[in-house]
């Protein structure tokens, strides 16, 4: 039985790491604080925009410990609920980025074994020229309504557009 376990915990995680890669961008660790007896952290990552030079999002996560997973018997997800912020942390020069209303997605990870995602979307509010980043999770049956949002203002700031700013 132990080996079995072992088994399940070892492809989970093999497959965790597989899946927070799947979205082109590398989010990296920054902060990681205990919470409890039981091994649950708060893990904060630093992710950086790939198509937004100058813009830095952090993140922050619930991980759930083993002893929390065996008490509660789900083990292959971790809780929906996230945070993010993003600022200037630099010079900014927008890449060719979707200008549509519901934007484009940024990141994803996996915090589950297989279907529940992590995911930071990026959207332009033309009107306040503001980068807008929304965190949430996905999840195939029924969505999380689980959210955070943070912003980016633009106005008053030299701003470099790869393909020149939208009018």
């Amino acid at each position: 039985m132990r080996d079995l376990f072992r088994r399940y915990l070892i492809g989970g995680l093999a497959a965790l790491g597989i899946l927070a890669g799947a979205g082109g961008v590398l989010a990296q660790e920054v902060g990681k604080v205990g919470v409890d007896w039981l091994g649950n952290d708060i893990i904060i990552e630093a992710i950086k925009d790939p198509k937004v030079e100058g813009v830095t999002c952090h993140v922050s996560y619930f991980d759930r410990g083993v002893i929390d997973r065996l008490q509660k018997g789900n083990w292959f997800e971790d809780p929906s609920d996230s945070s993010i912020s993003c600022r200037q942390t630099g010079p900014i020069k927008i890449g060719d980025i979707d200008l549509s209303e519901d934007g484009e997605e940024v990141f994803k990870q996996g915090i589950s074994l297989i279907w529940k995602k992590q995911v930071v979307n990026r959207i332009y509010d033309k009107a306040n020229d503001t980068l807008i980043y929304l965190s949430h999770s996905r999840q195939v049956q029924d969505g999380s309504a689980k959210m955070s949002i943070t912003s980016v203002p633009l106005y008053g700031q030299t701003v470099e557009w790869a393909k020149g700013k939208p009018q």
